[in-house]
């Protein structure tokens, strides 16, 4: 038997070793870590189970088989994040550039299967070349399979991936149907295609950051929800999601204790909203007056930026928060910004997570690109994303509330549970200065001093329909309140709809405008 224990501690440390001392020093020299030092990283200590760890590559062609390593560049397992447990799955560059081949997928299928089962949430680090060219065929099938499963668990089981390294050709549909992907400035990139192919398809000459990289999927493509400067703080933030995520679609997601009084009043939400009403504000400056520790964890930050989205605490309870930022395009409603709220509320309502929305959108972006770029269709999805959404749903509508824009913006015409206003609040068919263009232009064009009967008519349109009040008369908003009252009403509204129980007709899915 120890003979036995010794050839096994043998066995277990080479496959700890990767492609090698050497390979590793490079993966530093690169600024990247090793795939297991990930693991560290991302883990609580000593809670990772390695599986697999004994698995090699059946390839016989083309010198392979003369090169075999232990994993066959990828750790998969599991262990815990902040207690809780996961799946795991950490690809390793030192080995084959970390390129996927038949039994590499078959242990990533097995831990996804094992995730879905389980009802555990699975996070995917991935640093890889892509297909192992000398399989062919067979790698590809390995990469669909994986496919099915991220479709399979998707809205079941969180899944989040983490760009470590390249990720080209067919491996970047995995992640793009993962909820949450995570890329590393100067280190991680993704595309379809590279830069080599681009240049010689379109004779368009750009390097691998320009066309791939963190920042350009951050702001640009939308396909990355944080683009971060190292990898430590890119698995310090896939932690500070468990937060706000449930484990799966069955359970709520975690509340957490707060010294933050449930009644407080913050004084200077009075003076958020500026008295002209055409000029900016942050809402970034009304979400954290609002929220537990004025602490709020932003999704996709640095794209479609009129829109914001991400998770807060109020109460202790988990929450959404879907905001139209006033400082950025007058928080008008456009493509990308519609993209960007409908598959965030789609994915709280997946996981149970409850909806706050601050409305202050002055309609939808007008222009030829948009109209021909289907701002309606886009537009719909998040109207659709609203509409079907099942979760408690609040509404606080701050300034601006025009047009189609305020129907899509969780209006109580599409089960809103709780619309509340503050007193600044104009709710209207469009702003008193188009609307008096539309009314009174003749009457104006025909006045002595046309600027002044515009201004005068301006002045009796916002006086007799620019505020809350009409809507809070037929029971459109639930009701007109101080500012300084928003966060107690915000968690009695929470509390009141923790029981909430809604359900959409039986159907196999909707048919979403895509």
């Amino acid at each position: 038997m120890r003979e036995k224990l010794k050839e096994l501690e043998e066995r277990r440390r080479e496959s700890e070793l990767g492609g090698g001392p050497e390979r590793v020093k490079k993966q530093h020299d690169r600024g990247k870590l090793s795939a297991r030092e990930r693991l560290d990283l991302l883990l609580d200590e000593a809670s990772f189970v390695e599986m697999d760890r004994f698995v090699t590559h059946r390839s016989s062609g083309f010198g392979l088989e003369k090169k075999k390593y232990l994993g066959d560049g990828v750790v998969t397992g599991y262990g815990t994040v902040k207690g809780r447990p996961v799946y795991v799955f950490s690809q390793d560059f030192t080995i084959f550039g970390g390129s996927l081949s038949e039994t590499h997928a078959e242990k990533i299928v097995k831990i996804m299967d094992l995730a879905l089962e389980s009802g555990v949430p699975v996070i995917g680090l991935n640093d890889s070349g892509g297909a192992r060219i000398q399989e062919g065929v067979v790698s590809l099938g390995g990469y669909a399979d994986i496919f099915l499963r991220n479709t399979l668990s998707s809205g079941v089981i969180p899944q989040i991936s983490a760009i470590l390294g390249p990720c080209a050709g067919g491996a970047v549909y995995s992640p793009a149907i993962t909820d949450f992907v995570y890329m590393v400035r100067g280190t991680s990139y993704m595309f379809v295609t590279g830069p080599n192919v681009v240049k010689t398809v379109t004779h368009e000459d750009i390097d691998m950051e320009g066309l791939g990289g963190a920042d350009v999927h951050a702001s640009v493509s939308g396909v990355a929800h944080f683009a971060v400067d190292s990898e430590m703080e890119c698995l310090e933030g896939i932690r500070r999601l468990f937060d706000f995520l449930p484990q799966n679609n069955r359970e709520d997601p975690p509340t957490r204790e707060t010294t933050d009084p449930f009644d407080r009043q913050d004084e200077e939400l009075l003076d958020v909203i500026p008295d002209e009403p055409s000029r900016p504000y942050d809402i970034h400056d009304v979400i954290r007056r609002v929220v537990d520790d004025g602490e709020f964890y932003e999704v996709h930050g640095d794209y479609a930026r009129n829109i914001v989205v991400g998770f807060a605490h109020v109460g202790g309870r988990s929450v959404g928060i879907v905001a139209n930022q006033p400082a950025v395009l007058a928080g008008v409603l456009d493509i990308n910004s519609s993209d960007k709220g409908a598959r965030f509320v789609r994915l709280c309502d997946a996981f149970n997570i409850p909806l706050v929305v601050f409305e202050d959108v002055p309609g939808f972006l007008p222009g030829v690109a948009q109209e021909h770029g289907g701002i309606i269709r886009h537009g719909a999805k998040l109207l659709y994303a609203f509409c079907e959404a099942t979760v408690p749903r609040i509404t606080i509508i701050t300034r601006k509330a025009y047009g189609g824009a305020y129907d899509v913006m969780n209006s109580k015409h599409i089960r809103g549970d709780l619309n509340l206003a503050w007193p600044t609040a104009e709710i209207a068919v469009m702003g008193p200065k188009g609307a008096v263009e539309i009314l009174f232009r003749k009457e104006i064009g025909e006045a002595e001093d046309p600027e002044a009967a515009a201004k005068a008519r301006e002045a009796e349109y916002r006086e007799r329909f620019a505020h809350p009040y009409i809507a809070a008369a037929r029971g459109y908003i639930d009701d007109v309140i101080d500012p300084r009252e928003t966060r107690p009403r915000l968690i009695s509204g929470l509390d009141m709809l923790a029981n909430k129980r809604d359900v959409n007709p039986p159907k196999k899915h909707g048919n979403i405008p895509l």
